[in-house]
């Protein structure tokens, strides 16, 4: 049996795996984009607010980057992947966090997970490509090493705000707020 005859109009199948792909990944950064914006809306008065601003600025950029590349590549993106994803992002806030009417501090310790989990995803996407850099002139291997390194610094930032972020809603913090203090 043979495989099915390609539509008409249906991209080569390497260009239309790597159309997926992308479009997957733009997808995850729309959200990770909306995530960012919506933590320094949050926190963006507090301790962390400079450094959740700098990292919301750095995905965005990421994000336009990866819609150059694909633009670069020939690959359109695809608005229904878009928009499903940003509608995820605003369904995510729903989640229970122990509390009825607003926020608790595991929402923020959440929200850095994930936003750490999408930024693992992302230095993923940029090695992919730098390998692929390799063989296909259309792609900047200096820039994609660039936004690899920026990444890496993302992953660095979020690492110290969820050691914050985790830190004050320990329940060994409400202990030791809580004990008087002691002398040797």
């Amino acid at each position: 049996m043979s495989a099915t005859a390609p539509r008409p109009g249906d991209a080569p199948a390497p260009q239309r795996m790597l159309a997926i792909y992308l479009n997957d990944h733009l997808a995850a950064a729309t959200g990770g984009v909306e995530l960012a914006r919506r933590m320094v809306q949050e926190h963006g008065g507090s301790a962390h607010g400079k450094e959740l601003r700098d990292l919301s600025a750095a995905i965005a950029q990421d994000r336009a980057a990866l819609l150059r590349f694909m633009a670069d590549l020939d690959v359109p993106p695809r608005r229904y992947k878009i928009y499903a994803a940003w509608l995820g992002e605003k369904v995510g806030r729903a989640k229970p966090n122990g509390r009825l009417l607003r926020r608790s501090g595991l929402t923020l310790l959440v929200e850095l997970e994930a936003m750490r989990l999408g930024v693992q995803g992302k230095i993923l996407l940029w090695r992919t490509l730098h390998r692929a850099a390799a063989v296909d002139p259309r792609l900047d291997s200096e820039q994609l090493l660039h936004l690899l390194s920026r990444a890496e610094d993302q992953l660095i930032s979020l690492d110290s705000l969820h050691a914050k972020a985790a830190t004050a809603v320990s329940p060994l913090a409400d202990a030791q707020q809580q004990a008087p203090a002691s002398t040797p």
